[in-house]
């Protein structure tokens, strides 16, 4: 079975150098395959990430009824009449939260019943906050488990009106319901409770995205926008390389002291998770305190990294990371536990690594359990490179997001151990 499989990372002992072009972005690609579907006629979708995520957005389309083509590694041709079929099955979405969240909200505009399910980690994964939204907007909706699968009834279309959702719980609610509101029966405002809200950048990227098919959406003040029911037009839309995949390739460049050019300037990522190019490039001195809140993807990468810093290093504001795809504060304490005792503490839901340069060098025999999560998985391989006896579990789980992971750091000159 796939989880006993285990890939080990061999050490360097050189700078890693060369060139390593990173997917395209999983947020955007989800996103723009959520607006080419509900836009009428035919939309290109270039430098688009093709992924296990991807995939199974671009699936539930075809099931109801949007034609997906796919011309080359890297492009979605997307045709749609605008509207809708409910496909006489659950949409099966394995475990992506992106594509889970925003096609719940966007099923409401449609007519017929509708099932959207996942893997047994979805399943773990809530979604009741976004259910409750919707309901109070008049649709019927129900999430018994307060997890998928999340059964819809839509008829025709959003009402018209005003909703507010706790934008802290997660930024993907409060994505799900701006670009359904652009399909609804009349303006639509969404507004944040709260006083903050979790990963912002990646409610700008939905507003970018949603504009770019053709959306209104007006600001008013901080916290709340409008969405006028326009609906979305196809257009041609080039995806930006994946900011949360760069930054293994940042950290990698760091802890080896090498060059590796990813082809895109670090400032010209438009994604929240770029944030992190600015920590790596201070290691070994990364600050004490790191606030992941607007780059939570990249968290677990700089959680390893700080193993390696000169000083300890807190993480503050990720608690989220504890419904992902795994409890990754959790994941990652264990992970760095399991390389040497003491490494990491869980401090409420704040996550302390205790920094110690000396593991450099050092062997150990730890066998990271990755949860089947993507992140869990690439990050600790770059500890790997520092540390030998490394050994990653269920290895192929970075199809989620980076197929090519392996690949990429074969090409760097990286070697590994495969047990299959």
């Amino acid at each position: 079975m796939r989880p006993q499989s285990t890939i080990t990372v061999v050490p360097v002992n050189r700078p890693l150098t060369g060139r390593v072009s990173p997917p395209g972005s999983k947020s955007i690609t989800n996103r723009a395959l959520l607006l080419a579907g509900l836009a009428k006629g035919t939309s290109r979708l270039t430098g688009a990430l093709k992924s296990d995520d991807t995939r199974v957005m671009s699936e539930a389309l075809r099931l109801m009824g949007v034609q997906v083509d796919e011309p080359d590694a890297s492009t979605f041709v997307v045709t749609s009449s605008g509207r809708w079929n409910a496909p006489g099955q659950p949409l099966v979405l394995g475990n992506a939260g992106t594509a889970t969240r925003f096609l719940t909200a966007a099923l409401a505009n449609f007519d017929g019943e509708f099932v959207v399910d996942g893997d047994e980690y979805m399943r773990k994964r809530p979604i009741g906050p976004l259910v409750d939204a919707l309901q109070r907007m008049g649709v019927e909706a129900s999430a018994p488990t307060g997890c998928p699968p999340v059964a819809i009834k839509g008829r025709g279309g959003l009402a018209a009106g005003r909703i507010e959702i706790d934008g802290n719980l997660s930024s993907q609610y409060v994505s799900a319901l701006l670009m359904a509101g652009a399909c609804g029966q009349g303006p639509i405002e969404v507004a944040l409770t709260g006083s903050e809200i979790g990963a912002r950048g990646y409610v700008d990227l939905t507003l970018a995205a949603m504009q770019a098919f053709g959306a209104e959406v007006e600001a008013i003040g901080e916290a709340a926008w409008r969405v006028s029911a326009t609906g979305y037009h196809a257009t041609d839309f080039h995806i930006e390389p994946d900011a949360s995949a760069a930054t293994y390739l940042w950290a990698a460049q760091a802890l080896t002291g090498g060059e590796i050019d990813l082809g895109v300037a670090n400032d010209a990522f438009t994604q929240p998770d770029a944030l992190a190019s600015q920590l790596i490039a201070q290691f070994p001195n990364m600050p004490a305190v790191i606030d992941g809140s607007q780059m939570q993807d990249a968290v677990p990468t700089l959680a390893v990294l700080a193993a390696f810093n000169n000083q300890p290093v807190r993480f503050v504001g990720i608690a989220n990371l504890r419904v992902k795809e795994c409890d990754r504060i959790r994941a990652l304490a264990d992970g760095l536990n399991g390389i040497a005792a003491g490494l990491a503490v869980e401090e409420g839901d704040d996550l302390l690594v205790h920094a110690n340069p000396a593991l450099a060098g050092q062997t150990v025999d730890a066998l990271i359990d990755t949860h089947a999560d993507h992140r869990i998985a690439m990050c600790f391989a770059l500890a790997g490179l520092k540390i030998a006896g490394i050994r990653i579990q269920d290895p192929l789980c970075v199809g989620k997001t980076y197929p090519g992971y392996w690949d990429a750091l074969e090409s760097l000159g990286v070697a590994l151990q495969r047990v299959d």
